[in-house]
């Protein structure tokens, strides 16, 4: 691939004889390593070339030329794309793959065919609900996961699989239901076989070599299974040891075997059901935790994912994970150069504040530190900053809290809220912001850091008054909270923003189309008359 002229001597010599169509097909799939050469490759008319060779009448040439395309669509759309509309003596690709997927072809005719059409769904030049897929290409890429199949085409089957249903409920539920694929995925583990059973040291030697890849293999393929049916995960995690299998798969050697069971794991925590059950009984968090502290980022990534789930309010793995030091490996997570990981690190402490008692609250943003919160509030990713907002708002929730967390940071948290209302921010964002300071207004003493405070109170009026509906109401709940009668205050609180013109803002609102607005503003006013 250095040198251009190369490939196009090579293209060249494809007419010579069959001998060099086999090998030079077989130079470019062993070769092409990546987008940027099957880009080359594609450029210098590979696709024209070697469309022909799939209707060869030697064997080998039909079989390295299936080879070379199942590389060059790999991952690839533009390639893809253009292979649908190819035809060969006037029939299409995809039709042609069709056939070599037949289960009277040889098995990596087979298994090849089913890959190419597999890259071009991914890349959306198939349908997922074509006949093709759905008919032809699923059910021999589940046969290809059968025992009576060769170790390796099993892996390979299961990892194709993995990848055609990946994105896709419907395909998930099909696989899910075809040759009791969940069932048959469980023997992935049962490598190598038994010692004494084997008198072959050849064939251990071969299973042991194997048994990792059939490991990620399966973990992969249970992962896109149970993506997003409910149904589908309590299956998996009803199969036999199935938790127990990725709770070892967590502590391999090979970090492959390792990624794929966090994936896995990932997938299966997606379900309230699992996380309050399974997921308790085999106190899946502790080995969780041990491989959050030191992994490689991608393995961090998932986990870290992981453990976003596994902090949700309703979790019981919740209090054990905080007793684990886990405020202290998240809140470095937010200081990771990873994009990925800084989302985590925030959206996993938003998670972990939610109606949390105050001393979980505390700790947080003594771990975080008053710097950490502006420098991931002033984060160029809007996604960090919107789970950071989240974060403020669960922190900023029940009076006490409210209170308690705004006499010790108020100045701060007061300081960070005009620097995004003064940003060129979308409207989430703003809305976010706003209804943190609404949090504030509804606090006993906070409320007076946003009464001293003119410039938010400018800010306030100005929203009200805001083109944009949310962005109003948002505002009318800071001050709805901070008229209320029955509090302490209402009176003077209720002159001072009458004086500013809030009430003609609130009359106007009350004329408001918007039945909502229209609602909040005739309850704001009632607390003037009241």
């Amino acid at each position: 691939f250095q040198d251009a002229t190369v490939i196009s001597h090579l293209m060249a010599l494809l007419s010579r004889s069959r001998y060099t169509q086999e090998y030079i097909c077989q130079i470019f799939s062993h070769c092409c390593k990546g987008p940027d050469h099957q880009t080359i490759l594609f450029n210098h008319g590979a696709v024209q070339n070697i469309a022909h060779l799939l209707v060869s009448t030697s064997y080998k040439v039909r079989m390295q030329a299936l080879k070379c395309f199942s590389v060059l669509a790999f991952e690839n759309p533009q390639v893809s794309v253009t292979l649908v509309n190819v035809s060969v003596d006037g029939e299409l690709l995809p039709q042609i793959f069709v056939k070599m997927l037949q289960r009277d072809k040889p098995i990596e005719m087979q298994l090849t065919s089913a890959k190419c059409l597999t890259s071009m769904c991914r890349a959306g030049a198939i349908r997922t609900d074509d006949s093709c897929i759905v008919l032809k290409t699923l059910p021999c890429l589940v046969r290809m996961c059968s025992k009576e199949r060769l170790l390796e085409e099993r892996v390979e089957g299961a990892e194709t699989l993995a990848y055609l249903i990946e994105t896709d409920v419907e395909l998930q539920r099909i696989a899910s239901i075809t040759d009791h694929l969940i069932v048959m995925l469980a023997d992935y583990f049962k490598y190598p076989s038994s010692v004494s059973a084997i008198t072959d040291i050849k064939r251990l030697d071969h299973d042991l070599k194997h048994a990792h890849e059939l490991r990620q293999a399966a973990f992969k393929l249970y992962a896109s299974l149970g993506a997003n049916d409910e149904d589908i995960r309590k299956k998996i995690i009803e199969t036999e040891n199935m938790m127990d299998r990725i709770v070892n798969g967590l502590s391999e050697s090979s970090i492959k075997v390792r990624l794929a069971a966090v994936r896995c794991l990932h997938s299966l925590s997606r379900s309230v059901q699992q996380l309050r059950t399974s997921f308790q009984d085999h106190a899946v968090w502790k080995p969780l935790m041990k491989v959050l502290q030191n992994a490689p980022n991608e393995i961090l990534v998932v986990a870290s994912s992981t453990l976003c789930n596994l902090l949700l309010e309703f979790s019981p793995s919740k209090e054990p994970i905080l007793e684990s030091g886990a405020i202290e490996l998240l809140c470095s997570l937010t200081q990771s150069e990873n994009l990925a990981l800084r989302v985590n690190g925030i959206w996993a402490l938003m998670n972990m504040a939610f109606q949390a008692e105050q001393k979980i609250k505390s700790d947080i943003l003594r771990g975080l530190s008053t710097e950490q919160l502006f420098q991931l509030l002033s984060d160029s990713d809007v996604n960090v900053l919107m789970k950071t907002l989240g974060l403020l708002r669960n922190l900023l929730s029940t009076r006490p809290h409210i209170d308690h967390i705004m006499s010790t940071h108020g100045k701060q948290i007061m300081q960070a809220v005009t620097l995004i209302l003064e940003g060129e921010h979308n409207i989430e964002v703003k809305e976010q912001t706003l209804c943190i300071l609404a949090n504030i207004a509804d606090g006993t003493t906070a409320k007076e850091l946003i009464m001293t405070n003119d410039d938010i109170l400018q800010k306030i009026k100005y929203y009200m008054s805001h083109s944009n509906a949310k962005l109003q109401l948002a505002a009318m709940f800071c001050i709805s909270n901070l008229i209320w009668n029955e509090e302490e205050g209402s009176q003077e609180r209720q002159d001072k923003l009458r004086d500013m013109g809030i009430v003609d803002i609130l009359h106007k609102l009350s004329q408001s189309s918007d039945p909502n607005l229209c609602d909040k503003a005739k309850t704001a006013l009632q607390q003037y008359l009241a």
